[in-house]
């Protein structure tokens, strides 16, 4: 298989480097609107990695596309693939606003062309083992979710402009997939936040550090938080109670945290440092599943609309910070 990726920044890069080991990609071709980026990246990889400065003739003649280019591309870039065919992983948000996504979805499903929407966490080994078990009636009626997600380190100040904010860029992860894992629609929301790490996300109209509740049909809960910066490292996991178990993900021997009882865990000097380590076999478990649908084997476990659900309900909780009050939700999202 022939791959493409658009993009040879930090995603991009970390894409190229995956799929150069994997045996199901005989090449990886990689495209930067940067003059010379594509071929550094694809020189310092190596091996199957090429580079082209031909972005219309790689879509056209590859057997799938990787989008991991700055977020006001990737309509455009998807647009183009569908029309020629192809298969395409975007990352996330697929559009820059909410409204152009509304008017990209329905283009995507018309289409018939297998768009995925990188949500990582739900090719995540433990997070599609949560899925089996909620799905298989397990870990019985689920009662309550509680999610973190921290990074151990704040970005850096040029990202954070144009970031989207904390609830689009990191805490959608959790919006998108806890609904996904309960199978049901997030009803209400109501959000908090506070500037309590560096000014400059005030300087934006950011939040450092926030939470959010989601209430969903059935009166199941999930208590969602996320910062901008945890010292012990990074940490992201999550837990359920349900009535028959009680289920944990990201809970490992490198979970930054420690517990005060005397045979409690305590934080080990090889705690994760960011996202990228932490979900390295979710990003490999992507693409292959990508190389799977792309070959017409699987369904697409993470479809244009769920996202667009996501992003709608990163919204309603800005609009619940801005508001102090709580947010309804949960309507069809628009055909």
């Amino acid at each position: 298989m022939r791959i493409a990726v658009a993009g040879a920044g930090r995603i991009g890069t970390m894409h190229a480097a995956n799929l150069a080991t994997l045996e199901e990609f005989d090449e990886v071709v990689l495209y930067d609107p940067a003059p010379g980026r594509a071929r550094d990246v694809a020189a310092s990889l190596g091996g199957t990695v090429t580079a082209t400065d031909d972005l219309g003739a790689l879509i056209e003649s590859c057997d799938g596309l990787v989008v991991a280019t700055p977020t006001g591309s990737h309509a455009e870039l998807v647009r183009a693939a569908i029309t020629t065919g192809t298969p395409v992983l975007c990352e996330k948000p697929l559009a820059a606003s909410l409204a152009e996504m509304r008017e990209l979805v329905p283009e995507i499903e018309a289409s018939g062309v297998p768009v995925v929407v990188g949500f990582h966490r739900r090719f995540d080994p433990a997070t599609v083992e949560l899925y089996r078990r909620l799905h298989s009636g397990e870990a019985g009626t689920v009662y309550h979710v509680r999610a973190v997600c921290n990074d151990a380190e704040p970005p850096a100040r040029e990202f954070i402009a144009g970031s989207g904010g904390l609830f689009r860029d990191c805490l959608i992860h959790d919006l998108d997939v806890i609904p996904w894992l309960l199978g049901e629609p997030v009803v209400e929301v109501y959000a908090s936040g506070s500037v309590l790490v560096d000014e400059a996300f005030a300087d934006i109209g950011d939040w450092d550090n926030v939470v959010a509740t989601l209430r969903f049909a059935s009166g199941a809960h999930a208590l969602l938080s996320a910062s901008r910066h945890d010292p012990a490292g990074y940490d992201c996991r999550m837990e359920l109670f349900g009535s028959r178990d009680t289920l944990a993900v990201g809970m490992d021997a490198r979970t930054p945290l420690t517990s005060l009882e005397p045979d409690g865990p305590r934080v080990r000097p090889n705690a994760y440092q960011g996202f990228q380590e932490r979900y390295r076999p979710a990003y490999i478990h992507e693409m292959l599943t990508f190389a799977a649908i792309a070959a017409g084997e699987v369904d697409n476990p993470s479809p244009a609309r769920d996202s667009l659900r996501s992003l709608e309900l990163a919204e309603a909780c800005e609009q619940s910070v801005h508001t102090g009050l709580p947010v309804r939700v949960g309507q069809p999202a628009p055909v």
